[in-house]
């Protein structure tokens, strides 16, 4: 009699269609893997040894080998410090603006009492369908101080003529780039209004039994359930508010997107200046890998945090 024990056992080999699946999952996921190798996975790599280089695109030859200097010279750089400073003030005042404003969008819409709903989600996701740059170029007209409508439309609220100077007062610039940001929420507004939809009607009937008004309602149910959805949307625009660039470099375009006093230097600017306005590529790759430490040790933070107010049904 021979006895089978679980380390005599053979293991299986993959039956023929299993086989056959693996292979054709591999064939359709192979220009994905091949674009990502090109376009994201080389070009990280690259940038990482560049990052320990002494790279000027000016200067003739390859890269030389500095080690750690770049990194070294980050942590004394005044214009990294002053651009981390600016970064993390915009982060302050966008990141909670860009949360609530969209949720706010989305229990309107999704409110039954609201006659056109269709009509109001599409004007509210409308400017997100309009290209950032020429967003951006939009916003710079609508926000001069002498012939923008923003500040004729403040006249009507008795601020004196000529309004404030959203493009040159730097006490401006912050909360300036925040209202232009306001023009592509809609994106989130959708998401909301999806996990808004997902929560069960039942369970406001039943409130609504034992008495509980709107607030009480929106405090002990909504917000509960549609935590995850929260959490999915604030480390999305978290990581995007790290990432401002490309709208205050359009806006305060005359002074290289750094604005009136340098007040809207943001990392990422920093970065562009150092790689295509002083060629310093290897500093440059350096920057870029010093945002990413930035954004992952905020994303951990948020995603520790999750446990303490994100309610996810399926691990009650």
């Amino acid at each position: 009699m021979t006895v089978h024990t679980p380390a005599a056992r053979s293991k299986p080999g993959r039956s023929p269609l299993r086989r056959h699946e693996i292979r054709w999952g591999l064939t359709f996921i192979a220009p994905w893997l091949l674009g990502f190798s090109l376009f994201f996975a080389a070009p990280m790599a690259l940038s990482f040894s560049y990052a320990f280089t002494d790279y000027n695109l000016l200067a003739p030859g390859p890269p030389s080998f500095i080690g750690l200097a770049n990194w070294r010279q980050m942590l004394v750089d005044p214009a990294v410090r002053q651009s981390l400073g600016v970064t993390m003030r915009f982060l302050a005042l966008a990141v909670p603006v860009g949360m609530a404003l969209p949720l706010l969008f989305a229990l309107l819409v999704n409110s039954r009492y609201l006659r056109g709903r269709r009509v109001f989600r599409t004007l509210f996701y409308l400017p997100t369908m309009v290209p950032l740059v020429a967003g951006a170029m939009i916003w710079r007209g609508v926000l001069n101080q002498q012939s923008g409508w923003v500040n004729r439309l403040l006249e009507w609220f008795g601020v004196p003529a000529p309004g404030p100077a959203w493009l040159s007062d730097s006490a401006l610039a912050i909360p300036t780039l925040t209202l232009v940001g306001i023009w592509g929420v809609g994106g989130a507004m959708l998401v909301m209004l999806a996990g808004l939809q997902n929560i069960p009607g039942e369970l406001y009937d039943a409130a609504r039994v034992d008495g509980a008004g709107p607030l009480r309602s929106f405090a002990a149910i909504t917000l509960p359930l549609l935590s995850p959805v929260l959490f999915y949307q604030l480390v999305l625009t978290t990581i995007g508010a790290l990432q401002e660039f490309l709208r205050a470099l359009i806006i305060y375009s005359e002074s290289t997107g750094a604005g009136p006093e340098n007040a809207a230097l943001f990392y990422m600017v920093n970065l562009y200046r150092e790689a295509f306005v002083y060629f310093k590529m290897g500093y440059a790759s350096a920057l870029a890998w010093g945002l990413f430490l930035v954004a992952l040790l905020i994303t951990v933070a948020l995603f520790a945090s999750a446990s303490r107010w994100v309610y996810y049904a399926s691990e009650r």
